[in-house]
């Protein structure tokens, strides 16, 4: 992040000044760069970056305890499979209600303030879904409840990291926070599937939901102590008459959202939030059937372990780009192009009869491919928005969760009809190549949250 001037560990408060600094790039060129009081230092980022690596990390640990848990605690409370699927499908209704109001909540008061009070809050639902559950006669109810509020309440956390993102941190650097953010995410599914299994064979389900609800509020005590408590976090903004920022009024709301690259941004991420959800719902249950004998740790595992080192290399590589001389603009279409055009190709390699170990290549390819994205259309609304970043974010993530929704089952309505995977790979093939074709024709990285803006 930016170096700055500062005492103790960095978090002294600046008078506001913007500052105009020479960026020289490794190729002997120079760039021009507009700072202010609200970047982060460079030691102090290193302490948010951790911190938020940590959380998004139990965030997803979070999420994926009722799905591991569900087959047990349907045995206990005799669910039947459209019970569990109410009680899990709790969470994406919840999910998408928040978002635009967590973005636009994090734009005004800081996405720090935002994410401390939302973690206490699903923490606290974690590590009390048990208690909940042996409450009464009503367990089905109360945890459709339970799954709901868990959605309402995780559903600010990455509209809140992006309004976070677009304020602290300078743009060359967004897109390796962002893709740190979804390394930790990864390795979150990765140790709720591997230690949450062996968790619920000894010591039951119960224990899985204690413990993490118990990690995640420990987050939020170390998150208030060491980075929030005494630190005015409310961002600080200075209009000038050449660099007026817009405010959130629905009509400036509503241009914005016709600008040719919002709508392409918004476009685009709702395609590949759509993909990502249908493979990450389906790839069990096609590896399953497709291979019944393979042990089911191989390819529940593997995927995930390669998509962590990926995305931490997406936003190596985009920071390098960017930093050799390559438009912000291009860099954000060259990460797509891999997230969404190349990991495609090796999502309609599983068509057909393939080995297992070739089935594994392919998928565990795809998906990392999948995570440059972090360093592409996900970062690209800091670019365009700075100034409503975490509301725009939050709107477009909303359509993606939604439009996940509809996918995931249009895929399994062709599953059931057709009784081929060939059928749905195709299909997550052409929504990708419609999103990123829409990006690389439309999709640009400067601002348009100006008046001034031509």
């Amino acid at each position: 992040m930016a170096d700055k001037h500062t005492s103790g560990d960095g978090r002294k408060d600046f008078n506001g000044s913007p500052l105009v600094v020479k960026v020289h790039t490794a190729n002997g060129l120079t760039r021009e760069r507009t700072e202010d009081q609200n970047l982060w230092p460079r030691p102090l980022a290193r302490k948010w970056i951790l911190m938020l690596f940590i959380g998004s990390c139990l965030l997803y640990c979070s999420r994926m305890a009722m799905p591991i848990c569900a087959v047990s605690m349907a045995t206990s409370f005799r669910w039947s499979k459209i019970d569990s699927g109410l009680v899990l499908g709790g969470f994406f209704w919840g999910y998408c209600f928040t978002q635009i109001l967590g973005g636009h909540a994090s734009d005004k008061v800081g996405g720090e303030r935002v994410l401390l009070f939302s973690t206490v809050l699903w923490a606290l639902i974690t590590a009390g879904t048990p208690l909940l559950a042996h409450l009464g006669s009503h367990t089905f109810a109360l945890m459709t409840m339970a799954r709901f509020l868990m959605g309402v309440l995780q559903g600010v956390f990455f509209p809140s990291l992006a309004s976070l993102c677009s304020q602290r941190v300078v743009e060359e650097e967004r897109g390796f926070l962002m893709s740190t953010m979804s390394s930790g995410s990864n390795l979150g599914i990765l140790l709720a599937g591997g230690l949450g299994s062996l968790m619920l064979d000894r010591y039951g389900w119960e224990s899985m939901f204690y413990s993490i609800g118990f990690l995640s509020g420990l987050w939020a005590l170390i998150f208030w102590l060491y980075l929030i408590k005494g630190l005015d976090v409310a961002p600080k903004r200075k209009e000038t008459s050449n660099d007026t920022q817009w405010s959130l009024s629905r009509t400036r709301l509503l241009c914005l959202f016709k600008k040719p690259p919002v709508w392409a941004m918004m476009f685009t991420h709702m395609c590949a939030s759509s993909t990502f959800y249908t493979l990450l719902s389906w790839l069990p249950t096609y590896f399953k059937e497709s291979f019944p004998d393979a042990m089911e740790s191989v390819y529940n595992v593997i995927p995930w372990l390669v998509a962590i080192p990926s995305a931490l290399a997406g936003g190596y590589i985009s920071g390098a780009l960017i930093d050799q001389g390559y438009s912000v603009g291009s860099v954000r279409k060259i990460m797509q192009f891999f997230a969404m055009g190349v990991s495609s190709v090796f999502i309609m390699l599983l068509s057909g009869a393939v080995p297992f170990t070739s089935a594994v290549t392919f998928v565990s390819a795809a998906i990392g491919l999948s995570t440059f994205g972090s360093s592409g259309v996900s970062v690209n609304v800091q670019d365009l928005c700075p100034s409503c970043a975490g509301a725009i974010y939050g709107f477009m993530n909303m359509l993606g969760a939604f439009m996940g929704l509809v996918l995931v089952f249009v895929s399994g309505y062709l599953i059931e009809v057709t009784l081929s995977w060939t059928t749905v790979f195709s299909l997550l093939t052409l929504v990708n190549v419609t999103g990123l074709g829409i990006f690389l024709i439309f999709g640009e990285a400067r601002r348009v949250d100006l008046y001034d803006y031509k």
